[in-house]
């Protein structure tokens, strides 16, 4: 298995991983919100969960926001490229980034 191939498995994985992560931080922070409306007292146990998916959303959004920024000077979709870096995270800025650099070699 060459570096590339190990680069590419490599890549795919953490995109699953990161969309699953995203996923299921907006999945407990509706939760958290509805447990809030409707006077639910969740375990004080999952505040280090609710701090870690913030984290992951913020993070996650930053990357979405210099991916829409960026999509446009490459001839992509800002809002569907930004909704993509959304979910897979800084994979999709390295593709993006990549596209960039291989358009400039042309």
């Amino acid at each position: 298995m060459n570096l590339k191939l190990k680069n590419q498995y490599l890549s795919h994985l953490i995109k699953v991983v990161s969309i699953i992560v995203v996923t299921s931080a907006i999945a407990l922070e509706l939760a958290n919100i509805y447990a809030l409306l409707h006077n639910f007292q969740l375990p004080s146990s999952l505040s280090p969960m609710f701090w870690m998916g913030r984290f992951v959303i913020t993070a996650h959004l930053i990357e979405a926001a210099i991916a829409v920024f960026y999509a446009s000077a490459k001839n992509n979709i800002p809002i569907k490229y930004g909704i993509y870096t959304f979910f897979v995270g800084t994979v999709g800025l390295l593709e993006l980034f990549d596209r960039k650099s291989e358009g400039a070699n042309h």
